[in-house]
């Protein structure tokens, strides 16, 4: 089985990994207890790229979670799914990066570092075939982004010949950080080199679908991320799943990066439709081509 390990690192990486867990669980048919309460075969026949097997046939997620402040991962550990996670797959410190990437990069993210490579080094032994690893963040704040690219930089080190994939949240033009724009130039450049496929999640068009499309009048994080959620749950479905068409993540970096720097891709998702007009309308392959 081509095995992937999922890292989260920083606030925003950990909340759209929480929540993209959250899908892929549900699609899989795995309770809160690690248990496959589903009643297609195929819903856990690759569960092991996502999910290691434990005793008891009990399903865990194959995740390491690193923030420089412990708020967002204690949330996580109190959430519905939260004893699905290994405690000691998640990582923090108290001092946070202060959104400042410098921080992230050379003190507080490097001072963390060393633990954190120690997890992924025995999350790695204990699979059979690792196809690669997926790393959730954003590049506007500090850890997300300093510790993020220093993260890459050692997995590139470590590890050349697997694959790395980024889900990689881009900062809003309105943005309340004034150091936004240089985080993420800073953040572009490990991006670059050390990416092989590189998933760009633009805030502003987040926000403009929940108010446009969904017709959520004031979106809250909450929000943008079951949207993020739905968009990764989509494009890793191929991997999770049977089926012919892009079956590993290298499979997928061959069809759709035509060279090895330009490798950024945008995702598109359809059919997008509020909560509320879900039950007055028939969705059609126009409509899904429309929008």
């Amino acid at each position: 089985m081509r095995e992937i390990l999922t890292l989260q690192i920083g606030q925003c990486g950990n909340q759209i990994g929480a929540a993209f867990w959250e899908n892929i669980i549900q699609e899989h048919g795995i309770d809160a207890d690690g248990k496959f309460v589903g009643h297609n075969s195929n819903q856990i026949e690759r569960a092991n790229v996502y999910f290691t097997e434990a005793t008891n046939k009990r399903y865990v997620p194959r995740v390491v979670a690193v923030d420089l402040e412990p708020g967002v991962l204690n949330s996580i550990r109190e959430s519905k799914y939260g004893r699905l996670f290994r405690p000691e797959s998640m990582v923090s410190a108290n001092n946070g990066a202060g959104n400042n990437w410098a921080k992230g990069f050379y003190t507080e993210g490097a001072e963390l570092l060393d633990s954190v490579l120690d997890i992924i080094r025995h999350d790695v032994e204990n699979c059979d075939l690792l196809s690669g690893f997926q790393l959730c963040h954003s590049i506007g704040g500090g850890t997300g982004s300093g510790m993020g690219s220093l993260m890459l930089q050692k997995i590139r080190e470590e590890y050349p010949d697997r694959m790395v994939s980024t889900f990689t949240v881009m900062p809003s033009q309105s943005s309340e950080a004034v150091i936004e724009p240089y985080n993420s130039v800073l953040s572009i450049h490990h991006l670059i080199e050390n990416s092989d496929m590189t998933f760009c999640l633009d805030n502003d068009a987040l926000t403009r679908i929940c108010l446009d499309s969904l017709k959520i009048k004031s979106p809250v994080h909450r929000d943008l991320n079951s949207l993020v959620a739905k968009v990764m749950s989509g494009v890793t479905t191929s991997l999770r799943f049977p089926g012919q068409l892009n079956a590993d993540m290298r499979k997928l970096a061959v069809n759709m990066v035509p060279f090895p720097r330009l490798h950024f891709l945008l995702s598109g998702i359809a059919p997008l439709t509020g909560v509320q007009a879900m039950s007055y309308r028939n969705i059609t392959v126009p409509d899904l081509c429309q929008q």
